[in-house]
């Protein structure tokens, strides 16, 4: 019997014995007056409190015991004794395991050590632990166990709940952001009869009663433009996105984006934005233009640098890839001979081309601009150079952050990029509902999307994808028999 077992069975034997007695072990509701940050932060002498929280140390002095409870806003010692409480409840609660919930009325005094303790009046058992918190309360270090029992990593540890509190934060600073500069938040559908907005391989599913297959949304791009045909003039969303592809540090099937789109804008002003937006946050949280990431540090002063798409691969390769074939410099290289796909298009091969040689380099927060438009198809063309658009992606660390166009209103030749599209990757359908609403005339507009949970890594120095998502999708659990079998 392993130890984790030998601690649940007398766990259960304690919780029978407890129930022989009578004792309420799972009870009901009891209202707090304070969180146990706000008792620490504005103590009062005497001042007499109802808290409740998680015991995490218990330590037994004769007649009197201590102990630490925790709240999701911190934690507090408390003090038991006997002559205080009652023989009853002190001994009830010799009884209460580390890990068990309990709700506690009782008054305020400072330790002589100092600490500020909540002398305990009486308390309640709220709920009953069976299970054992993990390493012994110490932290839990099993980055398998973290992600699939993300309860106990928040248990556990600190950085990790500090992480998601400041995910929450980071969501709601957003919104507030937009909603000040006039934007509308909106819903549009997550299930899809036709996948859009980008060109990433759905997820499927049948709805019965319509007799007909839908698609999680890959981008919510195409409703939210057809808000703008409308008549809203600034739109955004934060929602959940689909993509049934591989899983990475960088990537998780279902991830959460910010779409916005701006009426009579366009990427130069989605630039404005971005840089207004992050480096708000940026100073929120750290106080300053600069933060750390890994073994960095990335600053956010303002105006960032922007460089054009071909001009950027020049700079790092020393090559003019927009009149030569990124395919033949790419296969020349033997470097990167095991990363081509041999279904890669031309547009494969000039983005692993930018993945290779410059993507490592842009740690400070830069835009690349006017990429050519067989890689872009929703986005409008350049009046100076047809074969490039007015789009930027934003990378910061070598990641992908954001990314804006400046929106294709062009019935005509949205319509021709489409069913281009359709050619080059195989498609069955097109989505003429789109193109029927811009035939309605859509106004020029900007356009931009940035990666929530890429922004939470790079906001809280985090530096996988798991890190920040409460419940990343994982591969199976194996079984024990077939771990036995390997």
């Amino acid at each position: 019997m392993t130890e984790q077992s030998r601690i649940v069975k007398e766990r259960l034997e304690k919780i029978a014995c407890l129930q022989k007695e009578g004792r309420k072990l799972y009870g009901s509701r009891f209202p707090v007056s304070d969180s146990i940050k706000d008792i620490i932060n504005n103590f009062e002498e005497h001042k007499k409190v109802r808290i409740a929280g998680r015991v995490m140390a218990h330590r037994g002095h004769g007649k009197s015991i201590f102990a630490d409870v925790k709240d999701a806003s911190g934690k507090v010692q408390i003090y038991f004794k006997i002559d205080i409480v009652g023989e009853e409840q002190f001994h009830f609660f010799q009884k209460v395991d580390i890990g068990d919930i309990i709700g506690i009325e009782g008054e305020l005094f400072k330790s002589r050590t100092g600490e500020i303790t909540v002398k305990v009046d009486s308390f309640r058992l709220l709920s009953k632990i069976v299970q054992t918190l993990p390493e012994k309360w110490h932290g839990l270090r099993d980055t398998e166990i973290r992600y699939r029992q993300r309860y106990l990593d928040i248990i556990a540890n600190e950085e990790s709940r500090d992480i998601f509190i400041k995910r929450s934060q980071i969501i709601t600073s957003i919104r507030s952001f937009l909603v000040k500069k006039g934007f509308m938040e909106v819903e549009t559908p997550i299930l899809q009869p036709i996948p859009g907005g980008a060109k990433a391989e759905p997820f499927c599913t049948h709805h019965r009663a319509l007799h007909t297959d839908l698609y999680l949304r890959v981008a919510p791009e195409l409703y939210l433009k057809k808000l703008l045909v409308g008549g809203f003039d600034k739109v955004f969303e934060i929602g959940r996105n689909f993509r049934n592809e591989g899983i990475s540090i960088r990537h998780n099937p279902e991830f959460t984006m910010l779409e916005l789109y701006q009426s009579y804008a366009d990427y130069t002003d989605m630039m404005d934005i971005t840089e207004e937006l992050i480096t708000g946050l940026v100073e929120d949280l750290y106080g300053g233009n600069e933060i750390p990431y890994g073994d960095k540090v990335i600053s956010f002063k303002r105006p960032w640098k922007r460089m054009s798409y071909y001009e950027a691969l020049k700079m790092k390769k020393g090559v003019d890839f927009r009149h030569k074939k990124a395919s033949d410099i790419m296969r020349a290289d033997k470097s990167v001979a095991d990363k081509i796909d041999k279904n890669f298009e031309e547009a494969d091969f000039l983005e692993l081309a930018f993945d290779e040689y410059v993507l490592p380099e842009l740690n400070n927060p830069t835009f690349i601009t006017d990429y050519p438009v067989f890689m872009t198809p929703l986005a409008k063309r350049k009046e100076d150079d047809s074969e490039l658009v007015y789009r930027f992606e934003l990378f910061i660390s070598g990641m992908e952050l954001a990314n804006a166009y400046s929106e294709l209103n062009d019935p005509f030749d949205q319509r021709e990029r489409f069913y281009a599209q359709k050619e080059l990757l195989n498609k069955e359908q097109v989505d003429e509902d789109f193109l029927t609403a811009l035939e309605y005339a859509m106004p020029p507009a900007g356009g931009l999307g940035i990666g929530i949970d890429r922004l939470v890594m790079l906001l809280t120095n985090a530096h996988s994808i798991r890190d920040v998502i409460l419940f990343p999708q994982l591969r199976p659990e194996r079984k024990e028999s077939e771990a036995e079998a390997h």
